[in-house]
């Protein structure tokens, strides 16, 4: 629970999770609210793979993906500027035992698309047009970070690139992915 000061009067207020009603501790009277935010079917998944709470309207009814959970990716900053996020090695290595080179682009072009997609805002969607990786060096334990940044951030085009390093802050790889940004189109009716 959370506490927070009226900045009408000194009365301090509880507010609950779950039942969508505002306590007041000073014995005012009990206010029914609504929550102005509805859990879609995949708000766990999102809680999960460390998307903020102000994200879930905008990925609520589509969830992240079914890669990005098989792969294990969790966000640890999101904005179109930079996003950043780690993803572990085991489970996604090739038969040599070192990180898959594909699982490096996987979570380049995962970071590069969600933050294309918060650029596009509301109705307008992120497509990838083009997606490149140099690998730098080999990893087989542990957890690797990707940082996605902005090269442009335009009206109808974003790129980003992102540097994957291991736990030791060596640079496994880089990638770049270039996205379109498109109108969303009105359903049928």
């Amino acid at each position: 629970m959370s506490c927070k000061a009226s900045a009408a009067s000194s009365a301090v207020v509880s507010v609950g999770k779950g039942a969508g009603l505002v306590v007041s501790l000073t014995g005012a009277s009990l206010v029914a609210m609504m929550d102005n935010f509805t859990p879609g079917p995949f708000t766990e998944e999102l809680v999960t793979a460390g998307i903020p709470a102000h994200l879930h309207g905008w990925l609520g009814h589509m969830g992240i993906g079914a890669l990005v959970v098989k792969m294990g990716i969790h966000f640890l900053e999101m904005s179109p500027e930079r996003t950043v996020a780690t993803m572990p090695v085991e489970g996604n290595t090739q038969v040599a035992g070192i990180l898959h080179g594909g699982a490096h682009v996987v979570l380049a072009e995962t970071l590069g698309s969600f933050a294309a997609g918060m650029h596009a805002g509301a109705g307008r969607h992120a497509l990838g047009i083009e997606v490149s990786a140099t690998h730098h060096r080999a990893v087989a334990a542990g957890t690797v970070t990707g940082t996605c940044t902005a090269i442009h951030l335009g009206r109808t085009l974003t790129t980003h690139e992102i540097v994957m390093t291991d736990e030791k802050g060596r640079r496994l790889s880089t990638a770049r992915i270039t996205n379109m940004l498109r109108d969303n189109e009105p359903p049928e009716a």
